[in-house]
Protein backbone atom coordinates (compact mmCIF):
# COMPACT_ATOMS: atom_id res chain seq x y z
CA UNK A 1 0.00 0.00 0.00
CA UNK A 2 1.30 3.15 -0.50
CA UNK A 3 0.97 6.76 1.14
CA UNK A 4 -1.74 8.35 -1.27
CA UNK A 5 -3.91 5.15 -1.05
CA UNK A 6 -3.91 4.98 2.75
CA UNK A 7 -5.16 8.73 2.79
CA UNK A 8 -7.68 7.61 0.24
CA UNK A 9 -8.97 5.30 2.79
CA UNK A 10 -8.62 7.32 5.73
CA UNK A 11 -10.45 9.97 4.28
CA UNK A 12 -13.33 7.74 2.60
CA UNK A 13 -13.69 5.80 6.79
CA UNK A 14 -13.66 9.05 8.27
CA UNK A 15 -16.58 10.52 5.91
CA UNK A 16 -18.60 7.24 5.98
CA UNK A 17 -18.51 7.50 9.59
CA UNK A 18 -19.69 11.02 10.69
CA UNK A 19 -22.55 10.80 7.42
CA UNK A 20 -25.20 8.49 9.11
CA UNK A 21 -24.67 11.31 12.83
CA UNK A 22 -25.26 13.84 10.28
CA UNK A 23 -28.21 12.76 8.89
CA UNK A 24 -29.90 11.44 11.74
CA UNK A 25 -29.01 14.69 13.75
CA UNK A 26 -31.07 17.06 11.62
CA UNK A 27 -34.72 15.55 13.19
CA UNK A 28 -33.68 13.36 16.10
CA UNK A 29 -35.66 15.75 18.15
CA UNK A 30 -38.53 15.83 16.09
CA UNK A 31 -38.25 12.35 15.55
CA UNK A 32 -38.86 11.61 19.18
CA UNK A 33 -41.37 14.10 20.32
CA UNK A 34 -43.54 12.90 17.28
CA UNK A 35 -43.19 9.65 18.53
CA UNK A 36 -44.88 10.74 22.02
CA UNK A 37 -42.10 11.62 24.15
CA UNK A 38 -41.62 14.79 26.19
CA UNK A 39 -38.98 16.81 26.24
CA UNK A 40 -37.84 15.82 29.39
CA UNK A 41 -37.44 12.17 28.23
CA UNK A 42 -36.03 13.22 24.90
CA UNK A 43 -32.90 15.04 27.71
CA UNK A 44 -32.69 11.81 29.41
CA UNK A 45 -32.45 9.68 26.47
CA UNK A 46 -29.93 12.11 25.17
CA UNK A 47 -27.68 11.52 28.67
CA UNK A 48 -27.70 8.07 28.65
CA UNK A 49 -25.78 8.13 24.98
CA UNK A 50 -23.54 10.75 26.49
CA UNK A 51 -22.90 8.48 29.85
CA UNK A 52 -22.45 5.43 27.66
CA UNK A 53 -19.98 6.97 25.24
CA UNK A 54 -17.67 8.81 27.94
CA UNK A 55 -17.73 5.46 30.25
CA UNK A 56 -16.35 3.27 27.21
CA UNK A 57 -13.86 5.80 25.95
CA UNK A 58 -10.86 4.38 27.53
CA UNK A 59 -12.00 0.40 27.83
CA UNK A 60 -12.63 0.25 23.72
CA UNK A 61 -9.54 2.49 23.11
CA UNK A 62 -8.11 0.01 25.25
CA UNK A 63 -9.88 -2.54 22.79
CA UNK A 64 -8.42 -1.22 19.79
CA UNK A 65 -4.79 -0.97 20.50
CA UNK A 66 -5.16 -4.89 21.76
CA UNK A 67 -7.41 -6.64 19.06
CA UNK A 68 -6.65 -3.62 16.35
CA UNK A 69 -8.10 -1.24 14.79
CA UNK A 70 -10.07 -2.61 12.12
CA UNK A 71 -11.77 -5.03 13.76
CA UNK A 72 -12.82 -2.26 16.68
CA UNK A 73 -14.17 -0.36 13.32
CA UNK A 74 -16.53 -2.92 12.20
CA UNK A 75 -17.79 -3.50 15.40
CA UNK A 76 -18.80 0.19 15.88
CA UNK A 77 -20.27 0.48 12.33
CA UNK A 78 -22.50 -2.65 13.11
CA UNK A 79 -23.83 -0.99 16.22
CA UNK A 80 -24.43 2.06 14.68
CA UNK A 81 -26.57 -0.15 12.08
CA UNK A 82 -28.94 -1.65 14.57
CA UNK A 83 -29.02 1.47 16.67
CA UNK A 84 -30.09 3.56 13.53
CA UNK A 85 -32.60 0.78 12.19
CA UNK A 86 -33.86 0.75 15.53
CA UNK A 87 -34.14 4.52 15.79
CA UNK A 88 -36.21 4.52 12.72
CA UNK A 89 -38.64 2.22 14.06
CA UNK A 90 -39.06 2.66 17.71
CA UNK A 91 -41.91 4.21 18.94
CA UNK A 92 -41.29 4.21 22.78
CA UNK A 93 -38.99 5.66 25.33
CA UNK A 94 -37.72 2.26 26.12
CA UNK A 95 -36.74 2.09 22.19
CA UNK A 96 -35.12 5.15 21.60
CA UNK A 97 -33.40 4.86 24.77
CA UNK A 98 -31.73 1.59 23.82
CA UNK A 99 -31.19 2.80 20.69
CA UNK A 100 -29.36 5.26 22.36
CA UNK A 101 -27.64 2.91 24.42
CA UNK A 102 -26.42 1.35 21.11
CA UNK A 103 -25.59 4.83 19.16
CA UNK A 104 -22.98 5.53 22.64
CA UNK A 105 -21.09 2.31 22.21
CA UNK A 106 -20.84 2.76 18.40
CA UNK A 107 -19.20 6.45 19.26
CA UNK A 108 -17.07 5.06 21.72
CA UNK A 109 -15.60 1.90 19.51
CA UNK A 110 -15.38 4.35 16.44
CA UNK A 111 -13.40 7.31 18.59
CA UNK A 112 -9.75 6.90 18.02
CA UNK A 113 -9.79 3.59 15.51
CA UNK A 114 -9.50 5.02 12.37
CA UNK A 115 -6.70 8.04 12.79
CA UNK A 116 -4.44 5.14 13.93
CA UNK A 117 -4.81 3.05 11.74
CA UNK A 118 -3.61 5.86 9.36
CA UNK A 119 -1.06 7.21 11.35
CA UNK A 120 0.76 3.51 11.98
CA UNK A 121 0.12 2.91 8.57
CA UNK A 122 1.90 5.90 7.26
CA UNK A 123 4.15 5.41 10.05
CA UNK A 124 5.18 1.78 8.15
CA UNK A 125 5.66 3.46 4.82
CA UNK A 126 7.55 6.30 5.62
CA UNK A 127 9.01 5.97 9.06
CA UNK A 128 8.41 8.04 12.39
CA UNK A 129 9.21 11.07 10.72
CA UNK A 130 5.99 11.22 8.24
CA UNK A 131 4.67 14.68 8.47
CA UNK A 132 1.43 13.85 9.48
CA UNK A 133 -0.44 17.40 9.25
CA UNK A 134 -1.69 16.80 5.39
CA UNK A 135 -3.34 13.32 5.97
CA UNK A 136 -4.91 14.28 9.35
CA UNK A 137 -5.93 17.84 8.20
CA UNK A 138 -7.64 16.01 4.69
CA UNK A 139 -9.37 13.25 7.24
CA UNK A 140 -10.61 16.12 9.34
CA UNK A 141 -11.95 18.14 6.51
CA UNK A 142 -13.82 14.91 5.40
CA UNK A 143 -15.76 14.65 8.47
CA UNK A 144 -16.78 18.01 8.67
CA UNK A 145 -17.66 17.33 4.89
CA UNK A 146 -19.74 14.54 5.76
CA UNK A 147 -21.70 16.79 8.95
CA UNK A 148 -22.38 18.93 6.36
CA UNK A 149 -23.94 16.71 3.67
CA UNK A 150 -25.57 14.61 6.50
CA UNK A 151 -27.53 17.48 8.31
CA UNK A 152 -28.84 19.38 5.14
CA UNK A 153 -29.96 16.24 3.87
CA UNK A 154 -31.48 14.89 6.48
CA UNK A 155 -33.12 18.17 7.26
CA UNK A 156 -34.38 17.96 3.38
CA UNK A 157 -35.21 14.21 3.12
CA UNK A 158 -38.74 14.09 5.19
CA UNK A 159 -39.94 16.82 2.93
CA UNK A 160 -39.11 14.04 -0.44
CA UNK A 161 -40.23 11.06 1.05
CA UNK A 162 -43.89 10.17 0.59
CA UNK A 163 -45.65 9.73 3.70
CA UNK A 164 -47.44 6.78 2.53
CA UNK A 165 -44.63 4.92 1.84
CA UNK A 166 -42.43 5.39 5.37
CA UNK A 167 -43.09 8.04 8.23
CA UNK A 168 -41.05 11.05 7.39
CA UNK A 169 -38.96 11.65 9.79
CA UNK A 170 -37.89 7.84 9.89
CA UNK A 171 -36.32 8.15 6.79
CA UNK A 172 -32.74 10.59 7.97
CA UNK A 173 -31.62 7.22 10.33
CA UNK A 174 -32.79 4.39 7.75
CA UNK A 175 -30.74 6.20 5.56
CA UNK A 176 -27.91 6.38 8.15
CA UNK A 177 -27.99 2.62 8.77
CA UNK A 178 -27.36 2.23 4.69
CA UNK A 179 -24.35 4.46 5.16
CA UNK A 180 -23.26 2.79 8.03
CA UNK A 181 -23.23 -0.54 6.11
CA UNK A 182 -21.75 0.32 3.55
CA UNK A 183 -18.83 1.68 6.07
CA UNK A 184 -18.88 -1.88 7.31
CA UNK A 185 -18.23 -2.88 4.16
CA UNK A 186 -15.46 -0.84 3.58
CA UNK A 187 -13.56 -1.43 6.61
CA UNK A 188 -13.98 -5.16 6.34
CA UNK A 189 -12.27 -5.18 2.46
CA UNK A 190 -10.33 -1.73 2.65
CA UNK A 191 -8.50 -1.53 5.93
CA UNK A 192 -6.00 -4.12 5.92
CA UNK A 193 -3.78 -4.53 9.39
CA UNK A 194 -0.80 -6.71 9.93
CA UNK A 195 -1.67 -9.74 11.65
CA UNK A 196 -2.28 -10.15 15.04
CA UNK A 197 -0.99 -12.87 17.52
CA UNK A 198 -4.57 -15.41 17.80
CA UNK A 199 -5.63 -14.59 21.21
CA UNK A 200 -8.91 -15.80 23.28
CA UNK A 201 -11.08 -13.84 24.36
CA UNK A 202 -10.60 -14.15 27.93
CA UNK A 203 -6.47 -12.84 27.16
CA UNK A 204 -7.29 -10.19 25.41
CA UNK A 205 -10.02 -8.70 28.02
CA UNK A 206 -6.77 -9.22 30.92
CA UNK A 207 -4.86 -6.83 28.40
CA UNK A 208 -7.15 -3.96 28.05
CA UNK A 209 -6.95 -2.72 31.57
CA UNK A 210 -3.37 -2.76 31.88
CA UNK A 211 -3.29 -0.96 28.46
CA UNK A 212 -5.87 1.59 29.54
CA UNK A 213 -3.67 2.56 32.50
CA UNK A 214 -1.20 2.81 30.74
CA UNK A 215 -2.50 5.11 28.36
CA UNK A 216 -4.09 6.96 31.39
CA UNK A 217 -0.47 6.98 32.97
CA UNK A 218 0.76 8.64 29.86
CA UNK A 219 -1.39 10.78 29.59
CA UNK A 220 -1.18 11.92 33.26
CA UNK A 221 2.91 11.78 33.13
CA UNK A 222 3.94 13.54 30.03
CA UNK A 223 3.65 17.40 30.63
CA UNK A 224 2.69 17.76 26.45
CA UNK A 225 -0.12 15.27 26.44
CA UNK A 226 -1.00 16.89 30.42
CA UNK A 227 -1.62 20.43 28.64
CA UNK A 228 -3.37 18.66 25.57
CA UNK A 229 -5.94 16.99 27.63
CA UNK A 230 -6.61 19.97 29.71
CA UNK A 231 -7.16 22.18 26.05
CA UNK A 232 -9.57 18.99 25.09
CA UNK A 233 -11.10 19.46 28.15
CA UNK A 234 -11.81 23.59 27.50
CA UNK A 235 -12.78 22.74 23.80
CA UNK A 236 -15.69 20.96 25.39
CA UNK A 237 -16.41 23.54 27.32
CA UNK A 238 -17.06 26.09 24.07
CA UNK A 239 -18.83 23.12 21.99
CA UNK A 240 -21.39 22.90 25.11
CA UNK A 241 -21.96 26.68 25.02
CA UNK A 242 -22.84 26.41 21.71
CA UNK A 243 -25.19 23.18 21.31
CA UNK A 244 -26.74 24.74 24.44
CA UNK A 245 -27.36 27.69 23.45
CA UNK A 246 -27.27 29.25 19.86
CA UNK A 247 -30.62 26.97 19.26
CA UNK A 248 -32.79 29.12 21.51
CA UNK A 249 -30.81 32.20 20.94
CA UNK A 250 -31.77 31.54 16.65
CA UNK A 251 -35.58 30.38 16.98
CA UNK A 252 -35.84 34.06 19.31
CA UNK A 253 -34.01 35.71 16.13
CA UNK A 254 -36.36 33.73 13.81
CA UNK A 255 -39.29 34.38 15.39
CA UNK A 256 -40.83 30.70 15.52
CA UNK A 257 -39.23 27.62 17.33
CA UNK A 258 -40.17 25.92 13.12
CA UNK A 259 -37.97 28.92 11.38
CA UNK A 260 -35.37 28.60 14.66
CA UNK A 261 -35.17 25.04 13.37
CA UNK A 262 -34.10 25.59 9.90
CA UNK A 263 -32.01 28.83 10.54
CA UNK A 264 -30.18 26.68 13.17
CA UNK A 265 -29.99 23.19 10.42
CA UNK A 266 -28.51 25.79 7.99
CA UNK A 267 -26.11 27.43 10.35
CA UNK A 268 -24.59 24.30 11.70
CA UNK A 269 -24.21 22.91 8.04
CA UNK A 270 -21.90 26.74 7.87
CA UNK A 271 -20.36 25.40 10.93
CA UNK A 272 -19.18 22.31 9.62
CA UNK A 273 -18.21 23.45 6.54
CA UNK A 274 -16.34 25.96 8.40
CA UNK A 275 -14.36 22.86 10.20
CA UNK A 276 -13.68 21.26 7.25
CA UNK A 277 -12.17 24.92 6.30
CA UNK A 278 -10.55 24.95 9.14
CA UNK A 279 -8.99 21.19 9.08
CA UNK A 280 -7.67 22.03 5.86
CA UNK A 281 -5.99 25.18 6.64
CA UNK A 282 -4.48 23.89 9.77
CA UNK A 283 -1.01 22.68 8.44
CA UNK A 284 -0.92 26.47 6.73
CA UNK A 285 -1.46 28.09 10.33
CA UNK A 286 1.54 25.95 11.80
CA UNK A 287 3.58 26.91 8.94
CA UNK A 288 3.14 30.25 9.00
CA UNK A 289 2.93 30.23 13.00
CA UNK A 290 5.82 28.51 12.82
CA UNK A 291 5.02 25.53 15.05
CA UNK A 292 1.63 23.70 15.42
CA UNK A 293 2.05 24.41 19.31
CA UNK A 294 1.35 28.45 17.87
CA UNK A 295 -0.53 27.25 15.29
CA UNK A 296 -2.92 25.80 18.06
CA UNK A 297 -2.73 29.26 19.56
CA UNK A 298 -3.84 31.31 16.79
CA UNK A 299 -7.08 28.83 16.75
CA UNK A 300 -7.87 28.63 19.97
CA UNK A 301 -7.98 32.79 20.37
CA UNK A 302 -10.06 32.83 17.10
CA UNK A 303 -12.48 30.56 18.28
CA UNK A 304 -12.74 32.71 22.06
CA UNK A 305 -12.91 35.70 20.23
CA UNK A 306 -15.79 33.79 17.75
CA UNK A 307 -17.68 32.84 21.36
CA UNK A 308 -17.20 36.60 22.63
CA UNK A 309 -18.51 38.05 19.47
CA UNK A 310 -22.08 35.90 20.18
CA UNK A 311 -21.93 37.41 23.97
CA UNK A 312 -21.44 41.39 22.17
CA UNK A 313 -23.81 41.01 19.48
CA UNK A 314 -27.08 38.82 22.20
CA UNK A 315 -28.64 41.97 21.79
CA UNK A 316 -28.95 42.43 18.44
CA UNK A 317 -32.43 41.32 16.88
CA UNK A 318 -34.01 40.61 13.36
CA UNK A 319 -31.62 39.74 10.14
CA UNK A 320 -28.44 41.75 11.79
CA UNK A 321 -28.36 39.15 14.43
CA UNK A 322 -28.85 35.96 12.47
CA UNK A 323 -25.76 37.17 10.38
CA UNK A 324 -23.96 37.97 13.24
CA UNK A 325 -24.66 34.75 15.20
CA UNK A 326 -23.75 32.81 11.84
CA UNK A 327 -20.73 34.24 11.27
CA UNK A 328 -19.40 34.13 14.80
CA UNK A 329 -20.27 30.07 14.62
CA UNK A 330 -18.81 29.62 11.27
CA UNK A 331 -15.22 31.35 12.31
CA UNK A 332 -15.93 29.61 15.61
CA UNK A 333 -15.52 26.53 13.73
CA UNK A 334 -12.95 27.73 11.92
CA UNK A 335 -10.46 28.34 14.79
CA UNK A 336 -11.62 25.24 16.76
CA UNK A 337 -10.85 22.75 13.88
CA UNK A 338 -7.20 24.80 13.39
CA UNK A 339 -6.49 24.20 16.86
CA UNK A 340 -8.17 20.51 17.40
CA UNK A 341 -6.26 18.90 14.10
CA UNK A 342 -2.99 20.36 15.91
CA UNK A 343 -3.42 18.93 18.76
CA UNK A 344 -4.12 15.57 17.19
CA UNK A 345 -1.17 15.68 15.39
CA UNK A 346 0.72 16.65 18.50
CA UNK A 347 -1.08 13.71 20.40
CA UNK A 348 -0.22 11.39 18.05
CA UNK A 349 3.70 12.34 17.67
CA UNK A 350 3.89 11.58 21.81
CA UNK A 351 2.81 8.11 21.78
CA UNK A 352 3.92 4.90 20.60
CA UNK A 353 1.58 2.77 18.41
CA UNK A 354 0.71 0.40 21.58
CA UNK A 355 -0.92 3.43 23.45
CA UNK A 356 -2.15 5.47 20.73
CA UNK A 357 -5.86 4.87 20.55
CA UNK A 358 -5.95 5.20 24.35
CA UNK A 359 -4.62 8.05 24.48
CA UNK A 360 -6.44 9.90 21.81
CA UNK A 361 -9.82 8.17 23.88
CA UNK A 362 -8.46 9.68 26.86
CA UNK A 363 -8.51 13.27 24.74
CA UNK A 364 -12.30 12.44 23.58
CA UNK A 365 -13.16 11.95 27.50
CA UNK A 366 -11.46 15.12 28.10
CA UNK A 367 -13.57 16.98 25.99
CA UNK A 368 -16.53 15.49 27.16
CA UNK A 369 -16.06 15.95 30.85
CA UNK A 370 -15.31 19.76 30.01
CA UNK A 371 -18.66 19.62 28.34
CA UNK A 372 -20.44 18.18 31.20
CA UNK A 373 -18.85 20.79 33.21
CA UNK A 374 -20.51 23.14 31.06
CA UNK A 375 -23.64 21.58 31.20
CA UNK A 376 -23.77 21.87 34.81
CA UNK A 377 -22.76 25.65 35.15
CA UNK A 378 -23.72 27.25 31.85
CA UNK A 379 -26.90 26.40 31.39
CA UNK A 380 -28.24 28.11 34.83
CA UNK A 381 -25.85 30.71 34.11
CA UNK A 382 -27.72 31.82 30.76
CA UNK A 383 -31.33 30.80 32.48
CA UNK A 384 -29.81 33.14 35.26
CA UNK A 385 -27.99 36.03 33.76
CA UNK A 386 -28.67 35.51 29.76
CA UNK A 387 -27.03 33.73 27.35
CA UNK A 388 -24.29 36.73 26.77
CA UNK A 389 -23.24 36.28 30.01
CA UNK A 390 -22.57 32.41 29.70
CA UNK A 391 -20.75 33.19 26.10
CA UNK A 392 -18.46 35.35 27.88
CA UNK A 393 -17.49 33.03 30.40
CA UNK A 394 -17.23 29.88 27.52
CA UNK A 395 -15.03 32.89 26.22
CA UNK A 396 -12.81 33.80 29.05
CA UNK A 397 -11.92 29.68 29.47
CA UNK A 398 -11.17 29.69 25.35
CA UNK A 399 -8.50 32.55 26.14
CA UNK A 400 -6.94 30.71 28.98
CA UNK A 401 -6.62 28.00 27.07
CA UNK A 402 -4.69 29.15 25.30
CA UNK A 403 -1.62 29.81 27.18
CA UNK A 404 -1.38 25.89 27.44
CA UNK A 405 0.50 26.39 24.06
CA UNK A 406 3.17 28.86 25.90
CA UNK A 407 6.42 27.29 25.96
CA UNK A 408 4.53 23.59 24.96
CA UNK A 409 7.15 21.02 26.24
CA UNK A 410 8.45 18.36 23.28
CA UNK A 411 7.28 15.46 23.05
CA UNK A 412 9.23 12.66 24.15
CA UNK A 413 12.07 11.74 21.44
CA UNK A 414 14.68 8.91 21.64
CA UNK A 415 15.40 5.22 20.85
CA UNK A 416 16.50 4.33 24.17
CA UNK A 417 13.93 6.07 26.33
CA UNK A 418 9.85 4.79 24.85
CA UNK A 419 7.02 7.15 25.63
CA UNK A 420 6.01 5.05 28.28
CA UNK A 421 9.26 4.93 30.34
CA UNK A 422 9.21 9.02 29.79
CA UNK A 423 6.11 8.58 31.45
CA UNK A 424 6.96 7.10 34.06
CA UNK A 425 10.13 9.41 34.48
CA UNK A 426 8.10 12.91 34.72
CA UNK A 427 5.83 11.13 37.11
CA UNK A 428 8.79 10.40 39.67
Amino acid sequence: MTARSALRRYMLVSFLTWLPVGLMGATLVLLMTSRGLSLAEVGLAVTVYSIVTATLELPTGGLADVLGRRVVLAVSAAFTVAALALLAVSTTFWMFLVSGVLKGVARALSSGPATSWYVDTLHGIEGREADLKPGLARGGAMESVALCVGVLAGGGLPLLVPAQVIFPLAAPPLVGAVAAAVLLVVVVFAMPEPAHDRRSLASVLREVPATVGSGVRLAAGVPVLRRLMAAAAASGVILCSIELLTPGRLAELAGTAERGSLAYAVVAALGFAGSAAGSALAPRAARLAGSSARGAIAGTVLAALSVGSLAATAGLSGPAGLVSAGLAYVTLFVGLSVAGLLCLEMTHNAVSAAERTTVTSTGSLSLQAGGVAANLTLGSLAGQSGAAVAWAGAALVALASALLFVRMPAPPTGSSRSPARQARAHSG
